[in-house]
């Protein structure tokens, strides 16, 4: 059995976060772990509230899954804070993680920041030099990059830009670029660059893509993949789950992604 372990935080409306990965991981097969890193009171309108538990208990949620059941790939998602940060990566840096998803999560879609500037700096730092595969969206990546995203170029000039702060490997997520019906992602490994495009799924019900999308690599890695097919195979799964969740209809606001579409028909319906 492939063993993948989410580190994020919660999201009580079950769309995003540890929810979402593990609900990821199940779908590919593979089983799933979690170390939580906040607990949130959250839904399709918005988060309500955040809750940041100690780091030094953040850290013992690792090495518990660790020092037992193991895993062959690790991803994070939310993480909260520069303490919470630094914690974490010294515990993988102990166990010398091989396969290492990592999610930034600092700005979201709107442009809205999502982590303090302190905690920014800890997980450039910190996170990124041990990241195999890191998957910033255009807004991260031009906070990152230093610079803004328009095109599919300025794609491929932020990937290696952001290269240079040590990740293996760059996947930045051009889903929401202007004057085309394309959703394209660049893999920029240092030496060359890998395009990945599918026809944009025109919903509201995104929330959660960037979790499942990372959780999804971090599985496929964990299935023994290398880091282009893991790519293309998330990139195939998020699309799908994009499809089959424009028919979900949950909550008042940006409803969820339907993560076990490829076990549902066409319509994501039983």
């Amino acid at each position: 059995m492939y063993r993948a372990l989410t580190i994020a935080g919660s999201d009580s409306g079950g769309g995003a976060g540890i929810q979402a990965d593990l609900k990821t991981f199940s779908a590919l097969g593979v089983y799933g772990m979690s170390a939580l890193t906040a607990i949130t009171a959250q839904n399709t309108l918005g988060v309500q509230g955040v809750h940041e538990l100690p780091p030094e208990f953040v850290a013992q949620q690792i090495h518990s899954v660790l020092d037992d059941l193991g895993a062959d790939a690790i991803k994070t998602g939310m993480l909260s804070s520069a303490p919470i940060i630094r914690a974490i990566a010294e515990t993988l840096r102990a166990y010398e993680v091989e396969r290492l998803v990592v999610d930034p999560v600092m700005v979201a879609r709107s442009g809205d920041p999502l982590l303090r500037e302190d905690a920014r700096q800890a997980l450039i730092s910190e996170m990124l030099p041990l990241a195999t595969v890191l998957t910033p969206n255009r807004h991260e990546a031009q906070v990152l990059a230093g610079f803004a995203i328009h095109t599919t170029d300025d794609l491929r000039r932020a990937a290696k830009a952001i290269h240079q702060l040590g990740p293996g490997h760059v996947v930045v997520k051009g889903g929401d670029l202007e004057g085309t019906d394309e959703s394209v992602d660049v893999l920029y490994d240092g030496q060359e660059f890998r395009v990945f495009s599918a026809l944009r799924v025109k919903t509201r019900n995104t929330h959660g893509t960037g979790c499942t999308f990372a959780s999804a690599i971090a599985a496929e890695l964990a299935k023994g993949k290398d880091v282009p097919t893991a790519v293309a195979a998330a990139k195939q799964y998020v699309t799908q789950a994009l499809r089959a969740g424009a028919a979900l209809h949950l909550g008042q606001g940006h409803g969820p992604v339907h993560h076990f579409a490829p076990f549902y028909g066409a319509e994501g319906l039983p």
